[in-house]
């Protein structure tokens, strides 16, 4: 994908925090396209129709740019996530929509979730230890959601959350780049396999003989 330079971007004065939104737009666009190592600061300040002294105002560096589109991106997710599992409905109803977070994720204009997916940087300590932070906080979530809907411990839900959470991040991801159905459907097959899975936990208040597959 490439975006084309905004020729009104130069010379205009915009509020710190606009010009912030239009930079960190530019700089997926480049990093999405080139990757990090490839993408080049004068590309992201052309893209965004400034000048590179005006990049280089709000981001000292290329790096730091790239963490604050990495934390973005994670907070989005993780927002995603959270209200999926504190939505009203049964706990099937939850559990689908949480899977579904991950499908929207991915599915969103500009592929913004190669950057926590499939990242070039992910041997530099600053990039992997902010993807992992994500997506520990996004297993906590659900297991939180997980402990207190069930008898288990906490410690034994956040197993399952992890494994549930990187299954969604792996269906998502490998449905984004090869997949050959729809998202609805995607979506649909993913949650079902992670609701067989959970179901077949006893809820709190049941013995195992009444827990629901």
């Amino acid at each position: 994908m490439s975006v084309a330079a905004d020729p009104r971007g130069r010379g205009q004065r915009l509020p710190r925090s606009a010009r912030r939104a239009q930079l960190l737009a530019a700089a997926q666009a480049a990093f999405v396209e080139s990757g990090y190592h490839s993408a080049a600061m004068d590309d992201i300040a052309e893209r965004a129709g400034v000048s590179k002294p005006v990049l280089y105002q709000h981001f000292p560096g290329k790096l730091e740019l790239y963490l604050a589109l990495l934390d973005e991106r994670a907070r989005e997710l993780e927002n995603a996530v959270r209200t999926a599992l504190a939505s009203k409905g049964t706990n099937k109803e939850r559990v689908f929509a949480t899977v579904a977070a991950y499908f929207d994720f991915v599915a969103r204009e500009g592929q913004a979730f190669r950057l926590l997916f499939e990242s070039d940087l992910i041997n530099v300590s600053q990039v992997s230890s902010r993807i992992d932070g994500a997506f520990t906080r996004c297993g906590e979530a659900f297991a939180d959601a997980i402990a207190a809907d069930t008898t288990m411990p906490r410690a034994d839900a956040m197993v399952l959350a992890m494994a549930l959470t990187g299954m969604a991040q792996m269906a998502a991801r490998n449905w984004a780049t090869f997949g050959t159905i729809g998202q609805a459907e995607a979506t649909r097959l993913v949650s079902q396999l992670a609701w067989r899975g959970l179901g077949g936990f006893p809820r709190s208040g049941e013995s195992p003989a009444t827990g629901q597959g």
